[in-house]
């Protein structure tokens, strides 16, 4: 995700890439080669480079349960205004709080890369929902692989569809009998939930695949009609109906799976530049991984949580390191 993020500033004409870090010597000193970083804008250690480079942005990205940490060091170097930091959040809801509210007081833009949210099909479903093609949002489902890795996208864009607020409750169950491990953290093999959030649109997540029970990849009810993205029963990307017509249904041409990353990076930029809040931000970021440490949380009380969400750690962590699942 490095380079996808470089090459996003790399295409833009107020960036300039001027330093790297890597733990691994030979890992920075590749990136800085295909980005032409000068040899003393290469470092081992992060920090030396925040006080020696002095960048105005900086991207974040490394495994989730380092996120907070350095996060929160580039938001104390004088030089740094932005952060844009890869998904999910970290790997605990106290981190993810931490960080955020460390950079708000801070003074700094702290995004994430929800990088779907520009994605060309997806941005098309939510205009045709805010233009009211299926009435007024009244549900919405969602078939990820799991909450956390892959699920962060889908439940943050479903947030957004919802009008970037947060969930009043959510209630859920979750089996891990495999492990499935994704960048150092554990993530359920099924799970199902559901949420409400504060405008009264509910939501539902079934993860697992083939196990999940929702026929498309996200599927969004509304009063008069249904809107579905990634339908299982469609060659569309996406497709919608009013209630009792028929489908119709839209290929969205998509171009490079990467480019949603580069028009994210543009964003963090325009963002920083005009001043104004920025889709991606930490206080989006935060409803949605809200709602995914909720269902793991639900899944550990064997019960509804009502949020704001009380705790500080990893649910899903913590089960497996005490024995309460066993995952083989």
């Amino acid at each position: 995700m490095n380079y996808y993020h470089g090459e996003g500033y790399e295409r833009l004409e107020d960036c300039d890439l001027v330093a790297c870090a890597d733990l691994v010597p030979e890992r920075a000193a590749a990136f800085a080669g295909r980005f032409d970083i000068d040899e003393d804008g290469v470092f081992e250690d992060y920090e030396a480079m925040l006080a020696e480079a002095e960048p105005d942005i900086v991207s974040v990205s490394i495994w989730p349960a380092d996120h907070a940490d350095v996060v929160l060091d580039c938001a104390r170097a004088e030089s740094v205004e932005a952060i844009h930091c890869e998904k999910p959040m970290d790997l605990t809801w106290g981190n993810s709080r931490r960080m955020a509210e460390g950079c708000r007081e801070a003074g700094v833009q702290l995004t994430f890369n929800h990088m779907r949210r520009f994605k060309p099909t997806w941005v098309e479903a939510r205009e045709r929902i805010e233009d009211g093609a299926i009435g007024d949002l009244e549900r919405i489902e969602l078939a990820p692989g799991n909450v956390y890795d892959g699920g962060t996208h889908m439940i943050d864009f479903a947030t957004g569809v919802a009008g970037d607020r947060p969930a009043e409750w959510v209630i859920a169950q979750i089996d891990y009998r495999e492990e499935n491990k994704w960048f150092g953290a554990h993530n359920e093999n099924q799970a199902h939930a559901h949420w409400r959030y504060e405008n009264g649109v509910d939501a539902v997540v079934s993860t697992g695949g083939e196990r999940s029970f929702v026929p498309a990849d996200m599927r969004f009810v509304g009063s008069d009609g249904l809107l579905e993205v990634g339908p299982e029963a469609s060659d569309a990307d996406l497709r919608w109906r009013a209630d009792g017509g028929e489908w119709t249904g839209e290929t969205v041409a998509e171009g490079a799976w990467t480019d949603p990353i580069h028009d994210a990076v543009a964003h963090v930029v325009d963002c920083l530049e005009s001043g104004d809040q920025p889709v991606i931000g930490a206080e989006n970021a935060l409803n949605s991984t809200e709602i995914i440490f909720g269902i793991w949380e639900s899944a550990r009380r064997r019960g509804r949580v009502d949020l704001p969400l009380e705790i500080d750690d990893n649910p899903l962590e913590a089960m497996v390191e005490s024995g309460a699942l066993n995952p083989q």
